[in-house]
């Protein structure tokens, strides 16, 4: 057994933010300098002027921190330093003694926040028409530079190096054999979690799959001029064209936090700019959060989105988590080389739903696939309790 040194050791965390800081965020918010209105009737031209100025209406006036914050310091959190950084997490163990530990990592510009929703269907099934065998121990690390972990001194923490640092945080908290999860940043970070196959790890799921051909995947890299590759079939098709309209249009951040991310000083400055930047990320998350500032919430509500924003704001972590783009070596959806047992669930509004053919050539271990009805990007802040069946079901053959 190795013995827990002072700098390993698992130290509780509780969120405590000065009132002065969220009053300085108020004042901030309100002397924002609008620019004119966008010369378009719809949201081709990025944040729309009415969506943001009433984000930022609710949030100086009718928004309160404090219960996320009360939110957070009801789940057990921790700090231990792995590979000289300090990693924030959530770890809940389930009422279940059998439970299947997992790691579910976020993505961006997402954060712990996204997946709070499914913390009690996954650790604590009977309670949400699941079985006391599909239940899981759970641990939520927050990425490096983003929310409460330590924000890198130097450069070289990109996926892989994440991922070997997530299982040195489940064997330290005791995991002999664990299963691990992600979409967005958490399934190329989970993908390298499986490529890397270390003997702990049972299996992987995923609801972003690496799983483009690389015959579509050149075609993609080279747009506009790419030619669609021959021999798709229509379900193929489709999805190619999704992801060629995504890559054309829908990109354009990534693109500066990929190349420049020190450039984006404006979101560290500006709590505006730094929901405008967010909540950006892609159509269909944009159009559910626009709808919950106009009135008609469907799966993220006003708060569920301040909540995340608010929580980059009072770590000053806008810049600090756009540099994971600048470490990445990969494309986000290609085949990372994975051969132990994969789950693969797609949502139909995410930025493609991978078809069965690619998910079979990308996990050659594939022991789940489903399409499901509905659900985007973010499928468990959107669809918690739908994702959560997604991960039962996903695991169930490793139990």
């Amino acid at each position: 057994m190795s013995v827990m040194t002072e700098s390993s050791a698992i130290r509780p965390f509780t969120v405590q933010t000065p009132e002065e800081e969220l009053e300085t965020l108020r004042q901030r918010i309100e002397a924002t300098r609008w620019p004119e209105k966008e010369l378009v009737p719809d949201h081709s031209q990025g944040v729309q002027l009415a969506t943001i100025k009433e984000l930022g209406r609710y949030w100086s006036s009718d928004y309160d921190w404090r219960q996320c914050e009360a939110k957070l310091n009801s789940l057990p959190q921790f700090k231990t330093e792995i590979d000289g950084l300090d990693i924030h997490f959530i770890h809940v163990r389930s009422p279940h003694d059998d439970a299947l530990p997992v790691i579910i990592t976020h993505g961006w510009p997402g954060s712990i926040i996204e997946l709070l929703k499914v913390i009690d269907p996954l650790t604590n099934p009977t309670a949400h028409g699941g079985r006391a065998d599909d239940a899981f121990h759970l641990v939520i690390p927050s990425i490096p530079g983003y929310g409460f972990s330590g924000k890198p001194t130097a450069t070289g923490w990109g996926p892989e190096r994440i991922a070997g640092a997530w299982v040195e945080l489940m064997k330290r908290l005791g995991y002999s054999q664990f299963v691990a999860q992600g979409g967005d940043w958490g399934a190329i970070i989970t993908d390298f979690m499986a490529k890397q196959a270390p003997p702990e790890l049972l299996g992987m799921h995923t609801n972003m799959a690496g799983a483009l051909p690389p015959q579509v995947s050149e075609t993609l890299n080279v747009l506009p001029t790419g030619e669609k590759p021959a021999g798709l079939s229509a379900e193929e098709e489709q999805q190619y064209e999704r992801l060629s309209n995504f890559f054309t249009t829908g990109t354009g951040y990534a693109v500066e936090m990929g190349t420049q991310p020190q450039t984006v000083y404006a979101i560290a400055d500006s709590p505006i700019g730094l929901a405008a930047w967010m909540i950006n990320h892609d159509q269909w998350s944009y159009d559910l959060i626009a709808r919950a500032f106009a009135g008609n919430p469907g799966g993220l509500s006003r708060d569920d989105v301040l909540d995340n924003v608010t929580l980059y704001w009072l770590t000053n972590t806008g810049v600090s988590s756009s540099r994971l783009y600048w470490e990445n070596k990969v494309g986000f959806f290609d085949i990372k080389g994975v051969s132990i047992p994969a789950a693969v669930s797609a949502f139909p509004e995410d930025l493609y739903a991978p078809p069965r053919s690619w998910a079979e050539q990308a996990y050659p271990n594939l022991i789940y696939y489903n399409k499901v009805d509905r659900g985007g990007h973010f499928a468990a802040w959107e669809q918690p309790q739908l994702f959560a069946d997604e991960v039962r079901a996903g695991f169930r053959p490793l139990r």
